[in-house]
């Protein structure tokens, strides 16, 4: 893994640095390559051997009467009732392809176990038991935190609670197709207000399970996708779990609590978007101290950064890397930082909307 290079000057180019290694824009080595075509229209529509035209298939006509945020239910309760295992890559255009492994299973005491392994490199996996998940990677000490989801390419609200989206973006179906050989379901998932980007994604007809997602921008154009290369379900959770051994895994820690009190706040936020976290960091390499809170929809996180401004840019600075926005700008004495995955006219707006609270 490496942050994001950047061309920044004196103390910017250290701050941005820390800032993006921060917001996890890491880059990994793959070993394949996938199609990074946009699929919205370019999946074939062919009708299945249990088309609805069949009578014999009730079950089949029963799912096509879906509306999305119920193919998004099914979608959720296969992912928390299913024991499964499933391959999936993530692939952005211009870059290699990262490849993943996924298990889920029910214990037969009834707790959830979660594991997701990045298959390249050193390597990374996280591994969850019921509300703890505990984080492996490379030269760093393991920990754990207490979480209902891994956090990772797949945005757990998507996966597990899609209803609480239902402010931020709406749902639609699209109709059938097949992926990877499958009867498939395609949905499209659209920002309420046009300030963030758009999701296409199809469901497998018959589990309800996720293979494939595309983020794609305002235009269409494909920016990020995960698509499913292998997926098996099984009765009996997969053996691998039966090695973990509770005992052995981290002492979870509790996230910080949104109590510390900052003397600005963000007036704008796309719609659906709230404060998750607050904090104030010293960052290592330049000793300044920098106020920070996280905002979410479910779908996306965007990170905003206060500071003193020193040295600061005459003009205002944003780069595009795949996905994220970076964009950095200065205002009377302070310098704001704004990181996330939305359009750069977002994170201006986002920018541009601070202002001072308090004494």
């Amino acid at each position: 893994m490496k942050t994001l290079t950047m061309r920044f000057i004196k103390q910017r180019t250290a701050l941005a640095v820390r800032l993006l290694f921060v917001a996890g824009l890491l880059v990994v080595n793959p070993a394949a390559a996938v199609s990074q075509q946009s699929d919205s229209d370019k999946e074939s529509s062919e009708p299945s051997a249990d088309s609805p035209g069949n009578p014999a298939d009730s079950d089949a006509t029963e799912r096509l009467s879906l509306n999305g945020l119920e193919w998004l239910q099914r979608l959720a309760d296969a992912n928390r009732q299913s024991n499964f295992e499933v391959s999936f890559v993530l692939t952005r255009p211009g870059q290699e392809v990262i490849p993943y492994l996924w298990r889920h299973a029910v214990l037969e005491n009834g707790l959830e176990a979660e594991q997701l392994n990045l298959q390249n490199g050193p390597g990374q996996e996280m591994i969850r038991l019921g509300n703890v998940v505990s984080v492996f990677e490379p030269d760093v000490q393991p920990y754990s935190i207490y979480a209902d989801a891994i956090t990772g390419p797949l945005p757990s609200d998507l996966l597990y609670e899609p209803e609480a989206l239902v402010d931020a973006y709406q749902f639609i179906t699209i109709g059938r197709t097949r992926v990877s050989g499958r009867p498939a379901q395609q949905l499209r998932i659209v920002s309420r207000d046009n300030k963030r980007y758009n999701y296409q994604l199809w469901l497998d007809e018959e589990t309800g399970m996720l293979l494939k997602l595309n983020m794609v921008d305002l235009q269409g154009a494909l920016l990020e996708q995960v698509q499913v290369t292998g997926l098996k379900i099984s009765l009996e959770p997969a053996p691998y779990f039966a090695k973990i051994n509770p005992q052995a895994l981290p002492s979870a820690v509790a996230m910080t609590p949104k109590t510390r009190q900052h003397q600005w706040e963000v007036q704008f936020m796309p719609v659906g978007m709230e404060e998750i976290k607050r904090e104030t960091r010293r960052l290592a390499m330049t000793g300044q101290v920098v106020e920070y809170k996280l905002f979410s929809d479910g779908m996306v996180d965007v990170s905003v950064y206060v500071q003193p401004a020193q040295d600061s840019l005459d003009s205002d600075v944003v780069l595009r890397h795949s996905t994220n926005t970076f964009l950095s700008l200065t205002t009377g004495q302070i310098q704001i930082t704004v990181i996330g995955k939305v359009p750069p006219a977002t994170a201006y707006e986002i920018a541009h909307s601070l202002r001072a609270v308090g004494t």
